[in-house]
């Protein structure tokens, strides 16, 4: 479970497809426990049916990565159209027909979470055409990443701020730049992640609410309470700092009222009156982490928050609770908690970072501050319980999977609208939430007081939501961050109107091209879709945008000339309902073509270790690549989404990633690697983004977090790693993982356990009957909660990336369940004995980069012990055993190399004693026919005799 702000990595992008679907109120359903299982623990439900009534149309309004990037943000003009933000700084605006154009876009310092964040339309914005973002803007800042540790000079070098501000939008939809008016800076420590916050909304008088997050690093906290104030630290690992601080901006909801010119009063009723020592004024509520969606009931004056917590998989009395998050309801000034309270005020312990040991918990009727850092008062209001805090299954209404909550608005039906698309009556007053990880919308009815009354699901058909809001129409816009992009844009990246159809459907419009870029003329193959729930004899039209026209479903066109052009595609019905989408064409320019060679996809890897990178960009209007505007990222990813660690410039180098101490071991975590370089334009168009990304994978990993699967059920059990297993397992059953490219590795254990009869469990690649690559007997254990180890080697393992199966294989009935599963190397560290017993030694027992290897009498010293690993490396004296300069030929020397992650470090074991090196093909060959001290190693055409016959360390 991740309850870090979402993000994720950039993917090569294809067109911007729309699509919508008629959707149906869905209802929660049960699975039964498998018969003759009992004993076994409690079954995970994952489905859901749906009910025909009431019926909602989702409206595909702008889609992929040249229509939304990487989705932020939104707000609803009164005229329909849709601001909504992208990171990197691009503001968009979509009209109501689904027509994107790019509004402006700021200058930001972009690193982690950074950039530009929420945007707000001014209440007076007919006459006055303001609006407000949030966004970090770029000051003299280091762009790369904090130091962990060191002087308070150091770590002062990479303070910032993020930054609200008023614009005015120009008639034509564009935004006047020179218009700005900053409103207020928030503090931001810079080059360190995470939890920026950034929402804006108002209230029925008039005051500006903005959301900030604690802006405090998570990882090296174990998933419990950041509060880290050693001397020397960087002050960004306390939360006490910023989210418990009371004159501090930052964790909180702040809530001004804004002049024209920019200025602001504070209204009455905030958390401290003006003039409080140690506090700031602007402070509404206070003790928040990641307050990253908010909305205020015009009606009531009630802020709704979702808040994220943090990531530890259970509650540990040194420590404090499990993670979970929050929806809070917040009808007056207070404080919520963190970072010594979270959920129905569960206490954290005062841990001390510096000797590991633990104090008392905190107090949350009375919390105190005390951190070397604090900047405010001591003694905090009291921590006010959270409305709704949910982990795993306890809001069964909820569900499971990844708690990622995104507060949403309460609805309010407007009796004297004559929109045709209003949601019905019975939902005033009802407070729509949102979950990203878990990918719903629920419609939460409510008493007066707040006491929940229903959870009701609501048709939904996007991805991960990332914000909503209603329109003045009492029409549902939904931002939907997609799917496949950390820190990112992706093609299921969306923005939708959810209506309610009342009136009869709008036919749903998809329009998709072969290609969308390149040089003039270009010949586009177009293809159109439309649906429509209760009309038939759609008629179908095209407007290519240079004049001309097309008409049914598979037409092309040829662009003869340079130039942006956006292709649309409409339905309409015979009752006169029409509904359109769009494609941009851009003619002139082609975007990069980004590959990322090194590391490969599906890698091994542990969080921590440095990641040598190598990227390949082409592009056909740039006569040269410039590698220092390639932009490389390392992010952590947890379920769907991510977090940026590292970030670099170059086609080729290292990222230097911290260790992970934030989630629980048993998260589904990997590791993502992604480049993306923008070329300088062509033909007089705009520049073209390329984006690429990898997957690593960590050698543990949870059964439950499979890709696919068939015939398994999931089971939570107390003694799982994780609490959960897979179960239920019957002969010829499977569950299957993707990305994986398993070189170096030479062993798979798994952690079983079974009540049952036992059986097999198979390694496969490829398929559930693909090549065999291993097989473990599992015995009975004596039950299902007895569990035990078990382990096979591994042989003839595919050499690139692939997808792999664990098959489960057996006789009748349950056989057994699978809790995780390790891949190992399981040549270990030790000699590497060769010809005539001699072993494989660095001459001279020297590591500079260079340095021959030889064969040579065994002797223990450093110069012949190796380590081999799960990535492929064999290494000695810290560094790589390399073939020079990636040769293939015969006789190429065999060295010692600073590791670099590149082909030519590369080596796999074969069953028949050889090691190769995959990148030529060829072996680890001892030279000659006397093999005494001192022999070179080189490399050589496989033919498996003696001196090529080498014994790995077990």
């Amino acid at each position: 479970m991740h309850r870090e702000r979402p993000l994720l990595t950039p993917r090569n992008r294809g067109i911007a497809l729309f699509a919508g679907l008629l959707l149906a109120v869905a209802a929660p359903t049960t699975v039964s426990a498998h018969e003759g299982h009992e004993g076994h623990g409690t079954e995970t439900a994952e489905t859901t049916a749906a009910a025909a009534d009431p019926t909602f149309a989702q409206i595909p309004l702008a889609k992929g990565p040249d229509e939304v990037g990487e989705p932020l943000s939104l707000a609803v003009l009164p005229d329909l159209s849709v601001l909504h933000t992208s990171r990197d700084g691009t503001l968009r605006m979509t009209d109501h027909a689904g027509t994107t154009t790019v509004a402006g876009k700021l200058s930001v310092y972009n690193h982690d979470e950074e950039g530009l964040q929420g945007v707000g339309i001014d209440p007076d914005f007919k006459n006055n055409r303001a609006i407000y973002l949030y966004y970090a803007p770029k000051l003299d800042t280091p762009e790369g990443d904090a130091p962990s540790t060191g002087s308070a000079d150091d770590f002062k070098k990479f303070d910032g701020v993020n930054r609200l501000s008023r614009f005015v939008l120009k008639e034509d939809g564009t935004l006047d730049l020179s218009s700005e008016k900053k409103v207020i800076d928030v503090p931001a420590s810079r080059g360190t992640c995470c939890h920026v916050g950034g929402d804006i909304d108002f209230d029925a008088d008039g005051n500006l609410y903005l959301s900030t997050g604690d802006d405090t690093n998570p990882f090296a906290s174990d998933g419990y309470t950041p509060i880290d104030d050693r001397n020397g630290r960087n002050p960004a690992f306390d939360a006490r700092r910023s989210a418990g601080n009371t004159n501090d901006l930052r964790g909180k909801i702040l809530r001004i009222k804004v002049a024209a010119d920019g200025s602001y009063t504070v209204p009455d009723g905030n958390l401290f009156t003006p003039g409080t020592d140690k506090t700031r004024p602007e402070i509404y509520a206070m003790g928040f982490r990641n307050p990253y969606r908010m909305s205020v009931d015009k009606k009531t004056g009630t802020v709704y928050v979702g808040d994220y917590g943090p990531d530890a998989g259970s509650a540990n009395p040194g420590r404090g609770p499990g993670g979970q998050v929050e929806f809070n309801r917040i009808a007056k000034a207070g404080n919520f908690g963190w970072p010594y309270c979270t959920g129905k005020n569960d206490a954290y312990v005062d841990y001390d970072f510096g000797t590991g040991k633990s104090g008392s918990k905190f107090d949350c009727n009375a919390p105190r501050n005390d951190s070397a850092y604090n900047t405010g008062l001591t003694d905090l209001p009291a921590a006010q319980p959270a409305w709704i805090p949910y982990d795993g299954g306890s809001v069964p209404e909820f569900g499971t999977g990844s708690e990622s909550p995104m507060a949403g608005p309460v609805y309010r039906y407007n009796a004297d609208s004559d929109s045709s698309v209003k949601f019905p009556e019975e939902y005033d007053g009802d407070f729509f939430a949102g979950e990203y990880g878990r990918r719903w919308i629920k419609r939460i009815e409510q008493g007066d007081d707040g006491t929940v009354q229903k959870i009701n699901d609501f048709p939904w058909t996007g991805t991960q939501v990332m914000d909503m809001a209603f329109g003045p129409d009492g029409a549902l816009y939904v931002l939907d961050y997609g799917t496949g992009g950390e820190f990112g844009a992706n093609e299921n990246a969306a923005l939708y109107r959810i209506e309610y159809a009342k009136d009869g459907l709008t036919p749903i419009a998809e329009a998709s091209a072969d290609h969308t870029d390149g040089a003039a003329p270009l010949k586009v193959s177009f293809t159109g879709k439309a649906t429509d729930g209760d009309s038939q004899g759609l008629t179908y039209a095209w407007d290519f945008g240079d004049g001309t026209t097309g008409e049914g479903l598979t037409p092309s066109h040829t662009y003869e000339k340079n130039g942006t052009y956006r292709a649309t595609f409409t339905a309409k019905d015979a009752e006169g309902h029409t509904g359109s989408a769009n494609v941009r064409v851009v003619v002139g320019n082609t975007k990069p073509k980004v590959e990322i060679s090194t590391p490969a996809n599906g890698s091994l890897y542990e969080f921590g270790d440095p990641v040598p990178y190598k990227v390949k960009v082409t592009d056909p209007e740039d006569s040269a690549i410039d590698c220092s505007k390639v932009t490389v990222r390392f992010s952590l990813g947890h379920d769907s989404h991510a977090h940026e660690l590292s970030r670099t410039q170059g086609c080729e180098g290292t990222l230097t990633p911290p260790a992970d101490g934030e989630h629980d071991q048993n998260a589904n975590i990997f590791g993502v690697v992604s480049a993306e370089y923008t070329d300088q334009g062509g033909g007089g168009q705009d520049p073209l983004t390329g984006m690429n990304k990898v997957t690593l994978q960590t050698h543990n990993r949870q059964a439950e977090h499979y890709t696919t699967q068939s015939g398994v059920k999931l089971y939570d059990k107390s003694g799982a790693h994780g609490g959960r297993t897979v179960g239920d397992t019957q002969n010829g059953d499977w569950i299957s993982f993707e990305p994986y490219r398993l070189t170096g590795a030479t062993k798979l254990k798994a952690r079983v356990s079974s009540g049952g009869a036992g059986g097999t469990l198979e390694l496969h690649t490829g398929s559930p009957t693909g090549p065999l690559h291993g097989s473990v007997e599992v015995k009975p254990t004596g039950g299902w909660e007895t569990f035990t180890d078990v382990e096979t080697p591994l042989k003839d393992l595919p050499d690139g990336t692939t997808k792999i199966y664990l098959v489960f294989k057996g006789g009748a009935g349950a056989l057994f369940d699978l809790d995780d599963f390790t891949f190992a190397a399981g040549g270990g560290t030790g000699a590497i004995k060769g010809v005539n017993d001699k072993c494989l030694d660095v001459a001279g027992g020297v590591d500079t980069d260079g340095t021959q290897i030889q064969i040579y009498g065994c002797n223990n010293t450093a110069a012949q012990q190796w380590t081999v690993n799960t990535d492929g490396t064999i290494r000695a004296l810290g560094k790589c055993l390399d073939v020079q300069n990636r040769g293939t030929a015969d006789g190429t020397k065999i060295q010692l190399y600073h590791c670099n992650g590149t082909p030519a470090q590369e080596w796999k074991a074969q069953s028949d004693g050889t090691v190769v090196n995959p990148n030529s093909g060829k072996c680890l060959d001892a030279e000659g026919s006397t093999w005494g001290d001192g022999t070179r190693v080189h490399l050589w055409t496989c033919h498996a005799k003696a001196n090529q016959q080498w014994l790995l360390p077990k």
